[in-house]
């Protein structure tokens, strides 16, 4: 059947129809697919990333940053390393409730309304990105504790991703935590400003109390903090800061968490004891407490040469068992304290008096010369009245106009108030005596004290102990007197002249030195140039053995090594004798512990081992120290076991009888054998007692950081540096077994006599002493200086009987003659030949003037 033109026209109408719906359902049916995809995927991730959930559902569990512990040789804590993230953790159950209200009112005020999402701050952060105007954050405080939980957020990063992110794990943490403990985490984590993390932390640095005491202005100012820790330092920049409390304080009685009366009042009492004298550039790290701070910070610094790369000594909680012993070190710090308080009163006493002196006898000279030759620039007049006003300008007016300057923020007034501490800084390094003391376990050289100056702070953190390049002067000569006895060109009964004398260097110049206060003492053994630390004597033993041979030697025992630094540091000049050079209190003890530890090199070391936050030991720096000396061999053995004991036995002189010996006296004997040596620079500019036992060796060192001041001829090693030195060895030895130092082969003890060093002949009734030799340098021949001096004394008494007889005669021909003739009584005159006599029979050499020891 055919169709007509109708059917066909509804066919094609019905057709298109199909078509149509066909397109629309294979639409819908897409857009089904689509959505279903998108809807998998995204429960795919939400299921993906909720496995990564558990750090945040399980915050107590993490693993925050932890401040690394510095433990001392018996696992006592000694201070706490960390930078950015000191925290102590406090339950928000202890904390006011005034604080919450702060937090709230100045960070979140929705936070008990939401669940970690807040519309407004949304909207108001997106304005903020689209306007640029970054005047407010719009993050709830749980999307702040997200961002700083989560490493992949960027806090730094100022983008609607970041928020988005935020927001994401935000409502993860709102899913499964209550707001209680969302505050607990967020007061215990977020960062308060100058180096302190959490709530506790923060109310211990800025305010010296804990948490659970924090007053409401103190609450303010605190959460202030987490917006802006520069801008509003409670320290650095009190006035901003009082300007924003008041106003959040405000805020907070608008809200009714606060009445006006509490809130004026806390405010009132905050800024009315608030201490405007605090360094404002002072920080939880320096402010830290810390029972060693110098060795700390010598500690920190080895730590940053051992665990470099990715390990952070300042968050991974490490645990660091050093070397130190406490209760060694308090006692350090205290006789340190006392001397350098001592020594610093006697040189502004003496200076003052000095001051006085000049003052009478030559200013007025001064200024009548430029008076009479109108030379004004020679003019003193008026220069005291100068003087007082400046000291009277930095003690007193200076601090008031620092504290006027951070009262009122005047930044000119402030950077007057800074140059006048500086000009004050400059000058007391100049005038203002420090010190070091550094002991040393003689056996593996682990570091058991160190004292590095009279205080430690964020302004003053040079470690003297370590770093001070000053000259040992006289305790430098045991080291090249070592090496003469070493090459066996020196015996403790070496017989030396102490005369004056020129040494000639190798550039032609002349050099004549002198012994301390000038004096002489002919012909002595080497033991007692030693003791009684003489000057000419010690310079004939370097010039006996040479600079090649002195400065090898020294240099090992310095533990300088490189030759350019040799070089450096050792002239080749005979100054070189008397300690002209500069190293550091830490070089001059590891250098005299060689002579107890049997002449083989001690090394410092301050860290034994280092454990990771879950006590496994990651490093063993004194181990592998141990490993490589063994590897050395011979190579560390500086000086043979004979040379080492020779150089303590004479050392042992200085304490029992030289310029140690009234020390030995004065804190009432040592428990077992002691040996040292004193240093006094020419110019008393520095001064030393480096001394040890068969435990322990300890460096003491007085002078000023900066040079070209002079203590005074009355500040001696033996005398300041001295007492400190006995008294520490005295207190660290007081519950150990006696022991004395041990004697290798090859050591012999022969008598010599006192005066030459050679043997006694038959019937010698003169001084003899027993003294220590290595076996082959022992004297040979017997001691012939009686008959020198006998015949020298006959030659003597014969001149002087000649011209006596002369003297006699002529005496008698002038009385004849003035009498006219008158022979005069010889009785008056008395008894000529037994005057001869009595004159002639004294010693021509008496000692008895020269009894008194060489204070250096």
């Amino acid at each position: 059947m055919a169709l007509t033109p109708l059917h066909k026209y509804l066919y094609n109408r019905c057709m298109a129809v199909f078509n149509k719906r066909n397109i629309l359902v294979r639409a819908v049916f897409t857009v089904c697919l689509l959505c279903a995809a998108f809807v998998g995927v995204s429960i795919g991730f939400v299921l993906a990333a909720t496995q990564n959930i558990q750090n945040i559902e399980n915050i107590g569990e993490q693993q925050p940053a932890l401040p690394s512990q510095i433990l001392d040789s018996q696992d006592r804590l000694i201070t706490e390393f960390f930078s950015d993230e000191k925290r102590e953790i406090v339950s928000i159950d202890e904390l006011p409730k005034h604080l919450i209200y702060a937090l709230i009112t100045r960070e979140d005020r929705d936070f008990f309304q939401h669940r970690g999402f807040s519309f407004r701050g949304t909207f108001r952060a997106f304005w903020n990105n689209i306007t640029r105007q970054f005047v407010s954050g719009g993050s709830t405080l749980t999307q702040q504790l997200a961002g700083h939980m989560r490493p992949e957020v960027d806090r730094t990063e100022i983008s609607i991703k970041r928020k988005i992110i935020e927001l994401w794990w935000a409502l993860q943490i709102e899913r499964s935590h209550t707001k209680y403990e969302i505050l607990e985490e967020y007061l215990n984590r977020m960062y308060f400003g100058s180096g302190v993390y959490g709530i506790e932390s923060a109310t211990q640095y800025y305010f010296g109390h804990s948490a659970r005491e924090i007053t409401l202005a103190e609450s303010a100012a605190l959460v202030i903090q987490l917006a802006n820790s520069v801008r509003y330092n409670p320290l650095k920049e009190p006035n901003r800061l009082k300007i924003m409390q008041q106003v959040l304080l405000d805020q907070m009685v608008e809200l009714g968490y606060s009445t006006r009366e509490e809130a004026d009042a806390s405010f009132a009492d905050y800024w009315d004891n608030f201490d405007y004298t605090r360094i404002s550039s002072s920080s939880a790290f320096y402010d830290r407490e810390d029972k060693a701070p110098y060795f700390s910070e010598y500690v920190r610094q080895q730590l940053d040469e051992l665990l470099y790369g990715s390990r952070n000594i300042y968050k991974d909680g490490y645990i660091v068992h050093t070397t130190l012993n406490l209760d060694f070190q308090a006692k350090a710090d205290e006789l340190m304290q006392q001397g350098l308080a001592e020594i610093n009163a006697n040189y502004r006493s003496t200076s003052d008096r000095r001051m006085v002196y000049t003052e009478q006898q030559f200013v007025p000279i001064i200024d009548l010369i430029s008076l009479a030759f109108n030379i004004d620039n020679v003019r003193v007049a008026g220069s005291k009245e100068r003087q007082n006003a400046r000291k009277v300008y930095q003690k007193s007016i200076n601090p008031v106009i620092d504290l006027t300057a951070m009262m009122f923020g005047i930044d000119d007034m402030k950077f007057s108030a800074q140059m006048g501490y500086a000009m004050e800084k400059k000058n007391s390094q100049r005038t203002t005596v420090e010190g070091a003391l550094v002991a040393l376990e003689n056996s593996s050289g682990r570091i058991v004290s160190m004292v590095g100056g009279s205080r430690f702070e964020s302004i003053n953190q040079f470690n003297r102990a370590v770093q001070a390049q000053v000259q040992p002067g006289s305790s430098f000569k045991p080291l090249y007197y070592a090496a003469a006895i070493e090459e066996r060109k020196l015996t403790p009964a070496t017989m030396i002249y102490d005369s004056p004398v020129v040494f000639w260097n190798d550039d032609g110049t002349p050099y004549s030195p002198s012994n301390f206060k000038g004096e002489w003492k002919g012909p002595v053994l080497a033991r007692e140039a030693l003791a009684r630390s003489m000057n000419i004597p010690s310079l004939r033993v370097l010039d006996m053995i040479g600079f090649d041979s002195a400065i090898h030697t020294a240099s090992r025992l310095l533990g300088i090594t490189a030759p350019d630094k040799v070089a450096s540091v050792f002239p080749r000049k005979y100054p070189l004798g008397l300690g002209i050079i500069s190293v550091a209190p830490i070089q001059m003890a590891r250098a005299f512990a060689v002579f107890p530890n049997q002449g083989r090199e001690v090394v410092p070391v301050g860290v034994r081992y280092i454990e990771d936050r879950n006590g496994t030991i990651i490093l063993e720096p004194e181990k592998e120290l141990r490993e490589d000396q063994r590897k050395k061999g011979m190579e560390a053995q500086i000086i043979s076991p004979q040379t080492a004991y020779i150089m303590t036995n004479m050392l042992q002189s200085t304490v029992d009888w030289g310029t140690l010996g009234h020390i030995k006296r004065a804190v009432g004997g040592f428990t077992m054998p002691m040996a040292g040596k004193t240093g006094t620079v020419q110019n008393w500019s520095d001064i030393w007692t480096v001394g040890f036992s068969a435990y322990y060796t300890t460096a003491v060192w007085f002078g000023f950081d900066q040079p070209g001041n002079s203590l005074g001829v009355s500040q001696t090693g033996a005398l300041t540096t001295g007492p400190v030195w006995g008294k520490f060895m005295k207190f660290i030895h007081t519950n150990l077994e006696p022991r004395s130092f041990q004697r290798p082969e090859g050591i012999i003890d022969v008598t010599v006599t006192s005066r030459s060093g050679q043997l006694p002949p038959p019937g010698y009734e003169g001084k003899t002493q027993k003294e220590v030799f290595i076996a082959g340098t022992e004297p040979k021949r017997l001691d012939d200086f009686v008959e020198f001096e006998k015949g020298r004394d006959d030659i003597t008494r014969q001149r002087l009987l000649e011209s006596l007889s002369l003297q006699e005669l002529s005496l008698q021909d002038s009385l004849t003659a003035s009498a006219g003739g008158l022979r005069i009584d010889p009785s008056i005159l008395g008894d000529g030949a037994s005057s001869r006599d009595n004159f002639l029979n004294r010693s021509v050499y008496d000692d008895s003037a020269l009894e008194n020891p060489h204070l250096d």
